[in-house]
């Protein structure tokens, strides 16, 4: 027969209670009883339990009689708590007295059967009675144990580590990593006069903008007309990163997809379908897109491209300006190495070239205004920058476990060491002028990933092109790493121009790549450097061979947020 009761807190004491005493050499029938009707009938009780003793109430545990010293205590408890509870002056917990199941006496749980009566209706009756009684009178008793039972040592468990096994982009200077990387190698800009709309009153009319793009095999075409290109370049570009990392239909069968996520963020959202829900507000609310509120939402995305997966792990999207991309990686790969997931989609997506976004940006005086030779406007350290160029697209890392992505075979393009955030807590715009937030946010990022600043030798920087930005991180990047003679620092965005909220996905594509071929792509646009840089650190017009040990990639934001991650190659040798 199961037991069927609650225990109150009382049986638990007088249990405690009857153990500590006859370890000290005493028992029950020792406890000092009144000569009044009630210690009479408590000395019933204890007559009782001898008794109940004798016959051996536990014939189904294995135990023997004559080792369960508290059987004689447990025969107070089948009745008349009400009498005990008054001579100990305490009451129960409500919240435990009210609970269906105790879990200390469970269903065959130590004391079997033995315990059937402390269900029982005249001992709940009498619980019952005894906490009306003495309600505000309880006393705090505590039992000190003879023996303080040894503290538990964690066992020390290996940390999960984190590798990119898959890179999907969507960019300016190509659709996949081998052929934007290999633009970025030769020196290709991808800055050219805005098409897309007519900008002729705009003072700046240039940007990185896609010229073809086609959601075909990848977006299906329902979605396709309805969506804002923010969440068309982030579907497709996570979508490619699965082809990329070898997930095939067959192979993400065999994945456990609550622990599979989608972490991609944007800063700016869906802007033009937000915008166009705005001018049809103008006609009537009845004009508007249905659609309008989910799809310009910034998660949307990710929600979106989980649905079509079937990804039920961790799934929602993080906007900090233009360093989005950044805290969305890092963040994907804690829920990697915390075991709360074990595949993780991060990254980024922005477009932003349109009237309004452009606009917007004009209003900021952050632009360049180079319109006539817009291959050299953005010139990130070039005495004669003038503002950065606005871009678009989308870059997503498959982030994946290391000996999940061993087990089914994939290739491991690098390894994930860590990063980090910090907010100069300055200005909305503008860097902190002697750059105390970005090396803060460098210093705990080596802290976190434990690494040495003497093996960081390659920096992408983030660099945009403004006349404070550029100086800053570079001052910052010589405090943290001018030792180095190794050291190398570039900038993506002299070719792309400025993706917002995924210039940390696409730079980060551009780190692995510069980490597996070997090569780190070049500077366009240094015609006059600022005195202040050393050109041996800068890499110039040319790409540059380099045996990269440790890479970091830095994006900040407007609010002054900072994020900086670091890659390395992965090694099998570091296998534990």
């Amino acid at each position: 027969m199961a037991l069927a009761g609650t225990v109150s807190p009382l049986c638990t004491w007088l249990i405690a209670a009857y153990v500590a005493t006859t370890v000290a050499g005493r028992s029950v029938e020792d406890v000092p009883v009144s000569s009044g009707p009630l210690g009479r009938r408590l000395r019933r009780r204890i007559a009782r339990s001898k008794k109940l003793a004798a016959e051996s109430w536990f014939p189904n545990v294995g135990i023997p009689t004559r080792a369960l010293s508290g059987q004689n205590l447990v025969a107070f408890c089948e009745s008349g708590l009400s009498e005990l509870g008054s001579f100990c002056s305490l009451e129960g917990c409500p919240e435990y007295n009210n609970s269906k199941h105790s879990p200390l006496f469970g269903d065959g749980f130590l004391f079997g059967e033995g315990f059937g009566g402390l269900g029982s209706k005249p001992v709940r009756a009498a619980r019952r009675k005894h906490n009306r009684a003495g309600a505000g009178k309880a006393t705090a008793i505590a039992v000190q144990p003879v023996k303080e039972t040894p503290e538990k040592k964690k066992t020390a468990t290996k940390q999960r580590r984190v590798v990119v096994t898959g890179m999907g982009l969507v960019s300016c200077l190509g659709h996949d990593p081998q052929t934007f990387y290999d633009n970025l190698l030769e020196g290709k800009s991808g800055i050219t006069e805005i098409e897309g709309f007519d900008c002729k009153d705009f003072p700046t009319r240039i940007a990185g903008e896609i010229k073809s793009f086609s959601t075909d095999g990848w977006v299906a075409a329902k979605f396709a007309r309805r969506m804002d290109k923010f969440m068309l370049y982030m579907l497709t570009a996570g979508k490619k990163a699965l082809a990329d990392g070898r997930l095939t239909e067959e192979a993400m069968k065999e994945l456990d997809k609550t622990k599979s996520g989608v972490l991609i963020g944007s800063a700016m959202g869906g802007m033009q379908v937000f915008n166009d829900a705005v001018e049809a507000l103008r006609v009537s609310y009845r004009k508007m897109n249905p659609f309008c509120v989910p799809f310009a939402t910034t998660n949307m995305g990710s929600a979106m491209l989980a649905m079509d997966l079937g990804w039920m792990g961790p799934n929602y999207s993080i906007s900090t300006a233009c360093a989005t991309s950044n805290f969305c990686i890092l963040s994907a790969a804690n829920h990697i190495i915390r075991g709360e997931a074990d595949v993780m989609l991060s990254g980024g997506s922005d477009a932003a070239i349109i009237p309004i976004g452009l606009g917007g940006f004009v209003a900021c005086n952050a632009l360049s205004q180079r319109n006539e030779d817009p291959i050299k406007a953005s010139r990130p350290w070039d005495m004669e920058r003038d503002g950065f160029v606005l871009g678009e697209g989308a870059g997503v890392l498959l982030l994946e476990e290391l000996e999940h992505a061993k087990s089914r075979g994939a290739e491991i393009y690098a390894e994930f060491l860590g990063g980090s955030f910090t907010c100069d807590a300055y200005h909305m715009t503008e860097p902190h002028p002697d750059g105390a937030g970005v090396v803060l946010c460098i210093e705990k990022a080596l802290a976190q990933a434990g690494v040495s600043r003497q093996d960081v030798n390659y920096v992408n920087a983030h660099a945009t092109s403004t006349q404070a930005g550029d100086l800053q991180e570079y001052k910052a990047l010589i405090r943290s790493f001018g030792k180095n003679a190794e050291l190398k620092v570039n900038s993506t965005k002299s070719m792309i121009g400025h993706l917002l909220g995924a210039s940390g996905g696409v730079e980060a594509i551009a780190t692995v790549q510069a980490i597996r071929t070997g090569w780190v792509h070049p500077n366009i646009n240094i015609e006059s450097p600022e005195s202040e840089l050393d050109m041996n650190v800068i890499v110039g017009r040319d790409k540059q061979r380099l045996d990269i040990k440790v890479a970091l990639s830095n994006s900040f934001g407007f609010g002054g947020h900072n994020s900086s991650v670091l890659f390395a190659p992965y090694e099998e040798s570091n296998d534990v």
